[in-house]
């Protein structure tokens, strides 16, 4: 098989195409949320805190000399991107609960009955049990 039939195959399975879409609609969602939480909850947590801007806090670990810009660890930052994670997560929990809640649970089939024996099985078992008597 060429290369190219094998990565066309491959390419073309339903699981690949499914999760080229979850992820380009991941991404779309990543960017809705990291808006929401930037944008909408974080103004209103620095409020609650007395204005507090979460992307600014910082330690510096060296100043600024000139040229060279000064070394910070921007823990505000993981703050926020924490956030985004944590709101992101449940969301996307939300989302596959409610897809799951509206699939229809599978019903297992009836146990069926066992075929009834044939007459030549049947006639064995009489003769075995006229035999035990």
């Amino acid at each position: 098989m060429s290369f190219v039939k094998e990565f066309k195959e491959f390419a073309m399975r339903g699981n690949v195409l499914d999760m080229a879409v979850g992820v380009v609609i991941g991404g779309a969602f990543g960017k809705i949320v990291s808006s929401l939480v930037g944008d909408v909850i974080m103004p209103i947590v620095g409020v609650l805190t007395g204005g507090v801007n979460f992307t600014d806090l910082k330690i510096v670990l060296k100043e600024a000399a000139g040229e060279v810009p000064a070394v910070t660890i921007n823990y505000g930052s993981f703050i926020q991107v924490t956030v985004d994670f944590i709101i992101i997560a449940f969301c996307i929990f939300c989302v596959i609960k409610a897809i799951n809640s509206l699939k229809k649970p599978k019903e297992e089939p009836a146990p069926a009955t066992p075929p009834a024996p044939s007459e030549d099985i049947v006639l064995l078992t009489e003769i075995r049990d006229l035999l035990k008597k």
